[in-house]
């Protein structure tokens, strides 16, 4: 008998390497930290959680499609208008919406080097080709993203705060880079950790207000403690949120996330306390790390809720061991290698209790691999 062709993936879809998560458990012993994910370790605000047990009993019925009520109380908060801003399942989908709307085969889309690995799976999804430009000691080089932008470039991704390196660029920065793309090409700022950047900074809601091609993307699942219920949010141009909203799936932000999303905003005091702990323990953190200097590591400079631990690539204090000498203490930290990052570890900020645990087993391994 013949054999009977089999249904193919499209080539673009060959192409991409599917997100790998960061690890949420040990096989053979029990978790000390979890600081894979960039979690808030404190969880959502006891207000958010009443809201979702609130509406629990409604889980028959669909969830308002176009967060109504969420929207308001974005725009409430943030003082924008709410026609303008669109809900997503997280901000990976409203990632995915700009990509899907905006570009397709034959187009580029442009991100840096070291971005947030989603950026390289919208663009593959939809056709398109990725255009990765290098950054600058992991820092975003704005001339090199735009040297890297052609008559084919339909979306430029910027992260801002960067993840996985925790690295910003200055406001003066982005609009510059903003300045330099062409007026038909969509400017994507991904501003995930924007509630731990400090200083002057460029969230991109301005810029939206300003330009018709700038979408500010944000998320609840980092400051807010909702990543479970999955909600993002964009803000942009009428044009560009009607474009998003043909493809955005329907129902996508469930009735518990949409409640809970409400009162995480209402409630400013459990925000307030999750950004000053944040801002401390990264801190002392990265100053703990940079006592290991003479061993190889580094502390990169981060604007986000994690640390990049950056190793020598040989040697005996390699991030690889170090790694491995994290998951035997029960401590789960971001290895990145998958990211064509071997030589770097992201340690997110937990717990007191949580980030003096993965300190202290940094130093222990460093003490045990230089007396060897």
């Amino acid at each position: 008998m013949t054999a009977q062709p089999l249904p193919r993936m499209t080539p673009w879809v060959e192409g991409i390497h599917a997100y790998v998560p960061g690890k949420a458990k040990l096989a053979d012993r029990p978790v000390v930290a979890r600081l894979a994910s960039n979690e808030n370790p404190f969880g959502p605000s006891p207000r958010a959680i009443a809201a979702m047990q609130s509406v629990l009993a409604d889980s028959h019925r669909y969830p308002d499609p176009a967060a109504t009520a969420l929207r308001e109380a974005l725009g409430a908060h943030h003082g924008i208008d709410p026609a303008r801003i669109i809900c997503g399942t997280g901000s990976d989908e409203i990632l995915h919406l700009i990509a899907g709307a905006f570009a397709g085969p034959g187009d580029e889309i442009v991100h840096v080097r070291h971005g947030f690995a989603v950026y390289d799976i919208a663009t593959r999804r939809v056709g398109a080709t990725p255009v990765v430009a290098p950054d600058a000691d992991w820092i975003c080089d704005v001339d090199a993203v735009l040297a890297a932008v052609t008559d084919r470039t339909r979306v430029v991704f910027l992260a801002n705060p960067n993840n996985p390196t925790g690295t910003l660029i200055s406001a003066a920065e982005v609009r510059r880079l903003h300045a330099g793309l062409p007026s038909d090409c969509v400017f994507a700022l991904d501003a995930a950790y924007a509630e731990f950047a400090e200083g002057l900074y460029e969230d991109g809601i301005g810029l939206a207000n300003e330009h018709a091609n700038v979408v500010a993307v944000r998320t609840f699942s980092k400051l807010y403690g909702l990543a479970a219920q999955r909600i993002g949010w964009g803000y942009a141009a009428p044009a560009l949120i009607d474009a998003m909203h043909r493809i955005r799936a329907p129902f996508n932000v469930p009735t518990t996330g949409q409640a809970a999303a409400i009162a995480a905003l209402a409630d400013t005091e459990w925000a307030a306390m999750t950004r000053e702990h944040t801002l401390r323990w990264r801190n002392w953190l990265s100053t703990e790390i940079t006592a290991l200097g003479n061993a190889g590591l580094r502390a990169v400079p981060s604007a986000a809720n994690f640390v990049l631990v950056e190793f020598a690539a040989d040697g005996p204090v390699t991030a690889a061991a170090a790694n491995e000498a994290l998951m035997a203490d029960g401590i789960l930290a971001r290895h990145l290698a998958v990211q064509n990052m071997p030589n770097c570890i992201r340690i997110s900020i937990g717990t007191e209790a949580e980030t003096r645990a993965a300190a202290a087993s940094l130093r222990a391994f460093v003490a045990r691999a230089t007396a060897a």
